[in-house]
């Protein structure tokens, strides 16, 4: 395997769930920006989709289709490593030896346990795998020398703790991982949800008129936006006083690449009908040439299984180097070759 001598990136998308486009602008688009600069890891995180429970044949279907979407927004396969998270073992193995080196009350006080585990009532109900699942995350991230963690800011927290655990490692075993830093692009890094603007927007909302999912067809897309809060102002302006016209505005910047002023001066006394409609526009615009290459994907599963499994052999051979070098350095014995 040959060192790029690049600067590595490595991230990965639950298949728990339909990406919305908050999914899409705030990680996918930008991913494939980063392709020709660094050397990208894309794993579709199937590991940490099991902290909730999933019908198996859900699971199955989105992992291929989480894979295939990454392959239909441009991300090219002789350009970064694509996998499936459960196809290398060393993200398990390195996240026990991570796990002992982890304390109970850093993972009791990340926001995403607290605010998904408040949800059952008592401690009998919350699966282990909510409370251990940043220290996998960690795992998924230090097992590749990784130097940047594309992020959003719900998951600073989480590389944060990323981060410490590594430090703490190599306090305690000599120099061992690279200190991820978070790679946060200053456009599409967070999009609201189109009925309450104030809250990012959530594929778990039970309100589907909140989100846009990446394979809606046209006319969701454009009922869903004809439907987004907007408020009584009747001005297009990019505002913090106006979030829903904000949220909109941020859609069509990422989308179209016009800035905030160009917008502003071009909806200038027309209300929101027609800005809506240019909002849905743009997002059709994008998807459907997204939405007919996943088809088509998905219908070579011989093509598909050949690329992950690809993906999978390099990412193995790397992380299973630094899985080695931990166990050395905690004391194992090797295996006799």
């Amino acid at each position: 395997m040959e060192e790029t001598g690049k600067k590595v990136i490595f991230s990965g998308i639950q298949p728990s769930g339909n990406l919305t486009i908050g999914n899409y602008l705030g990680a996918l688009k930008n991913w494939v920006k980063l392709q020709d600069e660094y050397d990208c890891y894309y794993c579709v995180v199937d590991l940490h989709a099991i902290t909730a429970r999933q019908e198996p044949k859900d699971l199955r279907r989105r992992t291929l289709e989480i894979l295939a979407i990454y392959l239909a927004a441009g991300l090219d396969p002789e350009k970064n490593t694509m996998f499936i998270q459960s196809h290398v073992s060393a993200h398990t193995e390195a996240a026990w030896l991570l796990n002992c080196n982890t304390y109970v009350g850093e993972l009791s006080r990340m926001t995403q346990y607290k605010t998904k585990s408040s949800k059952f009532g008592n401690d009998t109900s919350i699966s282990a795998g909510l409370l251990n699942y940043p220290v996998l995350m960690a795992s998924d991230i230090l097992l590749y020398q990784t130097d940047l963690v594309p992020v959003g800011l719900d998951q600073k927290q989480h590389l944060e703790l990323t981060r410490n655990i590594a430090e703490r490692f190599n306090n305690a075993y000599s120099p061992t991982f690279k200190i991820p830093e978070p790679y946060i692009p200053k456009e599409g890094s967070k999009i609201m949800d189109l009925q309450e603007p104030l809250k990012k927007m959530s594929k778990s909302s039970e309100n589907p008129n909140s989100f846009i999912l990446l394979m809606d067809p046209p006319e969701v897309i454009k009922k869903k936006i004809s439907r987004a809060v907007t408020d009584s102002i009747g001005i297009v302006k990019y505002s913090d006083e106006q979030p829903g016209v904000k949220n909109l505005m941020n859609i069509l910047n990422t989308l179209t690449g016009e800035s905030f002023d160009c917008i502003e001066k071009k909806y200038a006394g027309k209300g929101y009908a027609e800005f809506k409609e240019d909002v849905a526009t743009a997002i059709i615009n994008e998807f459907e040439p997204i939405q007919n290459k996943v088809e088509m994907i998905l219908a070579d599963k011989t093509n598909l299984e050949k690329i992950y499994k690809a993906g999978a052999e390099k990412a193995n051979y790397i992380a299973n180097k630094t899985l080695r070098k931990m166990q050395k350095k905690i004391g194992f014995i090797p295996v006799s070759k």
